[in-house]
């Protein structure tokens, strides 16, 4: 982005702003878009299956593509082989016991709410999600895989945290920290771009925060501004494991073909085995949409962009520093063996020049000013949320336990499918 002077400024016409307009809403409901149902647009538009990359990636040959293509869907598997991570720990909690306010965000499988406890008046964001959408995808290992990493997280201060979770016969709920700073998407969304030292300030708490989630073996796998959320004060909060891969060892290496189209990696565009390093070209991504406004690669046809991030060199233009310009370079190294963080993890990037300013002890203890305060005035402050959202209607049946008579076999289908998805914190958690 070059800079201009007061006589350069450009005239912004009603065309031209109609045009922009059309830009940021296409963007923006592509972006909202899961990888699941892109796919699927994307197979039935015969012209960008013609495209080679697009072939390659809508093969269907691969087993391990068919975990979220459903192109080679496998039979429902029996009792015996539900997942069963032990008995509930929390089995008093029920959907009534809260106050449902408001929708603050939605997703493939439900919704996310505000809601207040009605015993102690304390505000929760709690994920609902319906059973038998969950199953009908086979999505049922990324729920739980969810909830396991989401029991990990209680310690760092940058990763959402889980009070706890039950189930009815027919949806899951996750009780979450409520969290009202708003996306990361919603603040680029209306800022264009930040300035360097506070694009800086979140890429390292980002940063921070993958760190640890691969030092207990888990790789992310789907970093972008719409999983970054700011707290009240204006830190980084990351949510939604859905995607995170469990028992990933320092040199261990996966392969599923997920994320989200414009942060995938070349190795998983590749279909090659991958690892920890795909989380760094991910935050490489997010930061270089943080100084110029859009993801490296990105095209709005997809196929051309799928092309842009195998093929194309990566471009920086020139306004920002040369530690922000080496340090792009080598998290958005295409040669994963060759990428910035592919030896020592967290701690080459921690490192690097570009972080030279940060004391990361003072990062972690919260003790670094934010360079943005989200203002809000309370938990009812809701200026950060997406009106899509907010205005919205609660749905009745969220806080309400299924009548018995809806108990169908598919719903006793759905209950045996997520045993010990409950859980509560043994009391040492909190001390």
């Amino acid at each position: 982005m070059t800079i201009k002077t007061e006589t350069e400024k450009p005239v912004l016409t009603y065309s031209k702003s109609t045009r922009l307009v059309a830009l940021v809403t296409a963007f923006m409901k592509q972006r909202r878009m899961g990888l699941n149902d892109f796919i699927q647009r994307l197979a039935t538009n015969s012209y960008a299956c013609k495209h080679p990359e697009v072939q390659s990636i809508l093969s269907l040959s691969p087993p391990q593509d068919a975990e979220l293509m459903n192109t080679n869907p496998s039979p429902p598997p029996s009792p015996s082989q539900q997942i069963n991570l032990g008995p509930s720990s929390n089995p008093s909690a029920k959907p009534s016991d809260f106050h449902f306010l408001k929708v603050i965000g939605k997703g493939s499988f439900g919704k996310v709410l505000l809601a207040r406890h009605r015993a102690d008046d304390q505000f929760y964001a709690v994920k609902v999600l319906q059973k038998k959408a969950i199953l009908k995808k086979k999505e049922e290992k990324h729920i739980m895989s969810e909830r396991n990493v989401l029991l990990k997280n209680v310690k760092h201060p940058f990763l959402v945290g889980l009070h706890y979770s039950f189930q009815t016969a027919d949806k899951l709920y996750f009780i979450l920290d409520y969290i009202n700073g708003g996306e990361l998407f919603y603040h680029l969304q209306r800022e264009r771009c930040f300035l360097e030292p506070r694009a800086r300030f979140y890429a390292a708490e980002i940063a921070s925060a993958l760190g640890y989630l691969h030092s207990l073996n888990i790789v992310y796998r789907d970093l972008k501004p719409e999983n970054i959320l700011l707290d009240s004060q204006g830190h980084i909060i990351l949510t939604d494991f859905g995607l995170c891969k469990e028992n990933i060892e320092p040199n261990g290496t996966t392969s599923t073909f997920c994320g989200t189209p414009e942060y995938l990696a070349p190795e998983v565009l590749h279909k090659q085995p991958y690892d920890r390093t795909v989380d760094w070209w991910c935050l490489g991504a997010v930061l270089y949409e943080m100084l110029y406004g859009l993801p490296p690669f990105y095209s709005r046809n997809t196929a051309e962009m799928y092309d842009n991030i195998l093929n194309k060199p990566l471009q920086l233009k020139p306004n920002i520093s040369n530690a922000a310009r080496h340090l792009l370079e080598g998290l958005l190294q295409k040669d994963r063996t060759k990428r910035l963080g592919c030896t020592d993890d967290f701690i080459e990037i921690k490192n690097h020049i570009f972080f030279s300013p940060i004391n990361w002890d003072d990062l972690n203890a919260k003790k670094i000013t934010p360079p943005f305060n989200p203002n809000v005035t309370g938990p009812n402050d809701l200026r950060h949320f997406d009106p899509e959202f907010t205005d919205e209607p609660v749905p009745s049946s969220i806080g309400c336990s299924p009548d018995s008579a809806l108990v169908t076999a598919s719903i006793k289908e759905a209950a045996e499918a997520f045993v010990g998805f409950s859980y509560a914190p043994s009391m040492d958690s909190y001390l």
